[in-house]
C-alpha cells in the first residue's frame, strides 16, 4: 500500500511541475504542490511596489501627501550679565568665568577616575582572593586557569558532582583541506542519447528553457532529420564519486537512466573517459560505473552514516548547473526520512535516507556527502520541492548492502513490502454527518487498486478503518505502520464503518515488490 503520509509531499531530482487535487471531491482532495527551480536572483520586490525606507509621495496617484511638523528651535542659552540684568537678575551674583569652570571640571574628572581605579582594583583583589573567575582545581594547584578558546563551558553545581562539558560553537576549520582531498575523487557525468530520425515536433517543447522543466521525453525533444546514421546528443548531467582507485565509480540511477553513452571527466584530465555501465537498481537509485586509466584514479572511502548523529557537519561537492566542483556545507538535519517521488516508470519509494540542509541542487545528484573526516556517508539524491535547505541523500548503510551486486551486474533482490493496496486519508471534522460518524479516529479509504489485497477482501471507496486486530487506529499513518510491522501472507482483521454500520472485514497482507 502506498504511505498516505508521503501523498501530499513532492519530490524532485532534475526536474519541475505543478500538481494538484480535485477540489470537487473531498475525499481524493489533495494539497497543492509548490515546485520551484533554482533559476537566477530576481527581487522579490514586484515592479511598481515602493519600499517601506522611500520616503516619496507621488501626489499624481491621488495620495494624501503627509504634513511633516519641523520641531521647534532650540533658543541658546547665555550667562550674558546684560541678559540677566535685563530679566532682574541680581548683577553680584558670582557667576564663574569659562576659563574657571574648565579648571574646576578637569577636578571633577580626576577625582572621579581615582575613585573608580580604587573601586575597580578593590573588586579585582577581592575576586582573585575568593577565586571568582576561576575553576576549583585550578585555585587550588596554584596553576592558571585556561585561556578562552572559543567554547563555552559549565562548571560545577553545588559540591562538584557534574562534570564540565565543553560546547564548540564555532564551524569547523577543516572544511577547506576536505574540499581539497576529495575533490579531485568527485567527477563529472555527462549522459548522451541517440538522436531521433522523425523531424521536430514544434511547439513549446521545442523551447530548450521550456524543456529544462519537463525533460527531453514525452515527444518533445527536438529532433534530428534522419542522415542514415545516428548521432548522439546530450541528454544530462549530473555527478559521481570514484570509490576505487582502480576506477569504480558510485552514481545515482537516474542520472544515467536511458543513456545510449556516458562520459565521466576527472579532475586532472584533459579528456573525458568513455564509461561502462556495471549495475544498477532503479529502486534503491543506484549505479556503478567503470573508466579505464593508465594509473590509479583518487577515490574516497565509505564511512558509516549511522556514526553520524544529527546535528554532526556535512560537506556536499557536486556540479550543480554545471558549476563543477561545488562545495556546500551544512549539518545532518535528521535520518531515516521515507519519501517517494513518482516518475515515468513508476514510483520510488526510498527509505532511510539523510536528511541535510548542505545545499543540493539539479547536477548535485550522485554525488558525495562527507563527514569531517572526509568519508562518504550518503548519495546526494533529492530535494524537497516545497522548501529551501532541505536535501535528502541515500546512506552508505544502503549502499554497502549492495555493493558487490551493483559492480557484478548481479540483480539485487526486492525486499518484501506488506501492503493491503488502498490509497488512506484522515477524516475532517466536517465529514462527520455525511459518515455517519462520531468522531474523526480511524483513517477513510479514497481508492482501492483492483486485484489488489483489500479489492478482494472487499474493501470499498469511503470505507473508514478503525481497528487493525482489535488496535484502534487514529489516523491513516498510524494504520500504515500497523499494516507495515505484519509480515506478507497474515491475516489481519480490519474493523470498518460504512454508512454508519460497523462490519469486520478479513485481508490478507500482499507483497508489493512480488513480480
Amino acid at each position: 500500500m502506498e504511505d498516505n503520509k508521503n501523498n501530499n509531499n513532492e519530490f524532485i531530482h532534475n526536474t519541475n511541475g505543478e500538481a494538484g487535487g480535485n477540489p470537487a471531491d473531498p475525499i481524493k482532495q489533495e494539497r497543492p504542490s509548490h515546485y520551484y527551480s533554482y533559476g537566477p536572483y530576481k527581487s522579490t520586490m514586484a515592479e511598481g511596489e515602493v519600499a517601506a525606507s522611500d520616503t516619496t509621495v507621488n501626489s499624481n496617484e491621488g495620495t494624501t501627501p503627509v504634513e511633516v511638523t519641523p520641531p521647534r528651535p532650540v533658543r541658546p542659552f547665555s550667562y550674558n550679565g546684560a541678559d540677566r540684568l535685563m530679566q532682574g537678575a541680581n548683577p553680584n551674583n558670582n557667576w564663574q568665568p569659562d576659563n574657571q569652570r574648565k579648571g574646576s571640571s578637569l577636578k571633577s574628572v580626576f577625582a572621579a577616575f581615582m575613585a573608580g581605579a580604587v573601586l575597580v582594583g578593590g573588586l579585582m583583589f577581592a575576586s582573585d582572593r575568593m577565586n571568582l573567575f576561576s575553576n576549583e582545581q585550578a585555585a587550588m594547584s596554584g596553576s592558571p586557569a585556561p585561556a578562552a578558546t572559543g567554547q563555552t563551558a559549565a562548571g560545577a553545581i553545588g559540591n562538584g558532582g557534574v562534570k564540565e562539558a565543553a560546547i564548540d560553537l564555532g564551524r569547523p576549520t577543516n572544511i577547506a583541506q576536505i574540499a581539497e582531498q576529495s575533490g579531485p575523487a568527485v567527477v563529472k557525468i555527462e549522459t548522451k542519447v541517440k538522436a531521433k530520425s522523425t523531424s521536430s515536433s514544434g511547439g513549446l517543447m521545442d523551447d530548450p528553457f521550456f524543456r529544462q522543466f519537463f525533460g527531453n521525453g514525452g515527444g518533445g525533444t527536438q529532433q534530428q532529420p534522419s542522415t542514415g546514421t545516428e548521432q548522439l546528443q546530450p541528454a544530462g548531467m549530473g555527478t559521481g564519486f570514484i570509490f576505487e582507485k582502480s576506477g569504480y565509480i558510485l552514481t545515482n540511477e537516474h542520472v544515467i537512466d536511458g543513456a545510449d553513452e556516458i562520459w565521466v571527466t576527472v579532475e586532472g584530465y584533459e579528456e573525458p573517459f568513455k564509461a561502462t555501465l556495471l549495475g544498477n537498481s532503479y529502486d534503491l537509485d543506484l549505479a556503478a560505473l567503470k573508466i579505464e586509466g593508465t594509473k590509479e584514479f583518487p577515490a574516497l572511502p565509505l564511512g558509516k552514516a549511522e556514526n553520524t548523529n544529527v546535528g554532526d557537519w556535512v560537506v556536499a561537492i557536486g556540479n550543480p548547473y554545471g558549476f563543477d566542483h561545488t562545495v556546500t556545507v551544512g549539518v545532518l538535519s535528521a535520518k531515516e526520512r521515507p519519501i517517494s517521488i513518482p516518475d515515468t516508470q513508476g514510483t520510488r519509494n526510498y527509505q532511510h535516507l539523510l536528511q541535510t540542509d548542505a545545499s543540493i541542487n539539479p547536477g548535485n545528484s550522485g554525488g558525495p556527502l562527507l563527514n569531517l573526516d572526509g568519508e562518504v556517508i550518503g548519495i546526494n539524491t533529492a530535494v524537497s520541492a516545497q522548501a529551501q535547505g532541505i536535501g535528502f541523500a541515500i546512506p552508505t548503510s544502503t549502499i554497502s548492502a549492495v555493493l558487490d551486486n551493483l559492480k557484478n551486474n548481479i540483480k539485487i533482490p526486492k525486499e518484501p513490502a506488506p501492503y493491503i493496496g488502498v490509497k488512506l486519508g484522515d477524516i475532517d471534522k466536517e465529514w462527520l454527518t455525511e459518515l455517519k460518524l462520531e468522531s474523526t479516529s480511524g483513517a477513510i479509504v479514497s481508492e482501492v487498486e483492483r486485484k489488489s489485497p483489500g479489492f478482494v477482501a472487499g474493501l470499498r471507496p469511503y470505507d473508514v478503518i478503525t481497528e487493525v486486530n482489535g488496535a484502534a487506529v487514529k489516523n491513516s499513518q498510524e494504520l500504515v505502520d500497523k499494516i507495515k510491522a505484519l509480515k506478507v501472507k497474515d491475516q489481519a482483521a480490519l474493523t470498518i464503518m460504512r454508512d454508519g454500520k460497523k462490519q469486520s472485514i478479513t485481508v490478507t497482507i500482499g507483497d508489493r515488490n512480488a513480480e
